[in-house]
């Protein structure tokens, strides 16, 4: 896919800001010892992590609706305290949350302070995995899947690398992997002209994935490959599309200073008959509908999934933080792309009907800085900005709002298109870790993601999904906190976290991806831990936590058949696929050797093919 990315978070060798309840030591400590074990990460500074123990909570308790968190050597430390109260309604809950998170800024000032505290009381909140129609329950493993090179078929419409394809397809049969995922790109397909659709190549390509009896997700990709992180060839929307745009620049995304960004047809121009006479949403429709009628022998035997592309790198976002041109580097906020004419409009329109008028002039705000400031160098993002006061609020609202209605259209079209053919829909949300520490989210705003510190947004992006029995997908599964770069306060773990609790809360199934190309052992281990969706961090062996519903690796290319990279791919396949999260990765490595020495020739074959 076009990015399948949440950001090219490089990894670094310091250890900074290392929340020491990651470390494997605490993480395998049983939940009856955590009431006198917990320690609570307070503040980093040049490398060494101050905790504060039990003790020094002395003389600290806050007045909330419901009740005195006393946090005194004679009370229930905050763990005791938070299971005792987990019966409170869910908006007293959130409110109670607010309301102590408010208290400890007061206290304890420092950004990460306060995430952990979060973090903290979101995984002392146990809930139980059953069964349900949309959930297999604590039972099973979790099937692997592995993403096919972004230009598996070509320009010209024809498969690249036959032969390489090929060879790598039996390899990972040979491995275990359930199945590929692949892009079925728009700008492809259609290009010759409107509905005139070309198959042969997918239709080539996927009678190979089933020679070898594995199975297709296939992703709906109405965006532009190229620009993105990891993208590694280019596939512009269909020319005829790009001649609209050419004619109108307001259907491409625009940022407060006009530059337009045309990977991804603006939300704002959804229902606007600019296509050929076509929206684009009807083009989308006409589209996924082609390709049913087209495959239809396959759906839900081979193609067992459809994942829909709803904005930049198929994920439903805004295209805040593009790469082309030099744009966007990380960890930058990223801009808001409200201001092509048509999101002016509806902005307006808004700002009326709140009776609000001068809230809808001139577009967004004009304090929220460029692609590649940092939160406390805005007016809007710092610490007690314009995203907290009333205007940011109905901006905010807007404009997450505007997207997940995009969602709800997409998605809408989609399940009534593909309704009864026994494949899966998914969609795919960004996981935009970086300034996750701060208290405005500065980047996840700036995407569309209205989530802050005191406030959730991807509970309504799981509803969204749930009101149409969507599975989530979500990215950089495999990223540890400590592994980021402290300066940009990442924190993919707690975002991890959060999204998994509200895809649970929702009752849609959740599905992962690594975020950037990992091969290393570190990165498996975090996947197969973060696969089984705990919402407990304690690594009780005896407790069993519903598993994600399937896990999409990025990227089938030469490197993944070095010998040593297949070396520790065949076994977290294995672990994955069993099961057996908590079985020791030794065992499992040496039960793979075997394996891998019998199919070493397949794989460098499949290595050398990539390669060349």
């Amino acid at each position: 896919m076009a990015s399948m990315l949440c950001g090219p978070c490089p990894l670094t060798s310091s250890f900074v800001g290392r929340n020491v309840l990651t470390d494997t030591s605490q993480s395998e400590a049983s939940s009856s010892n955590r009431a006198e074990s917990v320690r609570l990460p307070l503040e980093r500074s040049a490398g060494v992590v101050f905790c504060l123990q039990r003790q020094h909570f002395d003389g600290h308790a806050a007045q909330t609706s419901a009740g005195p968190l006393s946090v005194n050597s004679a009370s229930p430390f905050p763990d005791e305290w938070w299971r005792k109260h987990s019966s409170t309604a869910n908006d007293s809950i959130s409110e109670l949350k607010v309301s102590h998170l408010a208290q400890m800024d007061t206290i304890f000032p420092e950004h990460r302070s306060i995430l952990d505290w979060q973090n903290e009381m979101d995984e002392w909140k146990e809930y139980s995995a059953h069964k349900t129609a949309t959930s297999r329950g604590v039972l099973g493993g979790v099937p692997v899947f592995v993403m096919l090179p972004l230009d598996s078929v070509n320009m010209n419409n024809t498969l690249n690398r036959r032969r390489a394809l090929n060879a790598s397809l039996l390899a990972l049969k040979s491995a275990g992997v359930e199945g590929i995922m692949m892009d079925v790109w728009w700008g492809i397909v259609e290009k010759d002209g409107p509905r005139m659709y070309n198959w042969s190549a997918y239709r080539d390509l996927i009678d190979m994935v089933r020679k070898h009896s594995l199975k297709v997700q296939a992703v709906m990709s109405f965006h532009q490959c190229g620009g993105n992180v990891g993208d590694s060839c280019n596939i512009p929307l269909p020319p005829w599309v790009l001649e609209e745009v050419l004619n109108n620049p307001d259907l491409a995304y625009t940022d407060k200073a006009g530059r337009r960004n045309a990977e991804y047809i603006s939300l704002g121009a959804d229902i606007v008959p600019a296509l050929k006479g076509r929206t684009p949403l009807q083009c989308y429709a006409d589209f996924m509908r082609s390709f049913r009628d087209n495959f239809e022998d396959l759906l839900g035997d081979v193609i067992i999934e459809i994942q829909c592309g709803m904005g930049p790198a198929g994920e439903l976002r805004y295209p805040s933080y593009p790469e082309s041109e030099g744009r966007w580097r990380f960890p930058g906020i990223g801009e808001f792309q409200a201001y092509d004419k048509y999101m002016i409009a509806s902005l307006k329109a808004n700002a009326q009907a709140v009776g609000k008028p001068a809230w809808g002039t001139g577009g967004g705000p004009h304090d929220s800085g460029n692609y590649n400031q940092w939160p406390e160098e805005t007016g809007f993002f710092n610490k007690d900005g314009t995203w907290s006061t009333e205007y940011g609020q109905f901006f905010m609202e807007w404009y997450s709002e505007m997207l997940l209605a995009h969602g709800d259209r997409i998605l809408a079209a989609a399940t009534g298109i593909f309704r009864g053919t026994g494949s899966v829909i998914s969609g795919k949300v960004a996981g935009i870790h970086w300034h996750y520490g701060t208290r405005s989210h500065a980047a996840e705003l700036t995407a569309g993601y209205y989530n802050t510190r005191s406030r959730d947004g991807y509970a309504p992006i799981a509803q969204m999904f749930a009101k149409h029995g969507v599975t989530l997908n979500f990215t950089c599964i495999e990223m540890r906190d400590f592994e980021q770069p402290s300066h940009a306060l990442c924190s993919p773990e707690g975002l991890v976290r959060q999204v998994a609790l509200a895809t649970r809360k929702a009752g849609i199934p959740m599905a992962g991806e690594n975020a950037l190309p990992r091969f290393d052992s570190s990165a498996h281990e975090q996947i197969v831990r973060k696969s089984r969706l705990r919402m407990n961090e304690s690594g009780d062996c005896h407790e069993k936590y519903e598993p994600m519903a399937a896990f999409t690796f990025l990227r089938m290319c030469e490197s993944l058949f070095h010998s040593e990279n297949w070396r520790l791919f065949v076994p977290f396949v294995r672990h994955m696929e069993e099961g057996r999260t908590f079985q020791p990765w030794e065992e499992e490595a040496h039960r793979s050797e075997t394996h891998v020495h019998a199919t070493r020739p397949l794989v460098e074959e499949a290595a050398s093919l990539m390669y060349y």
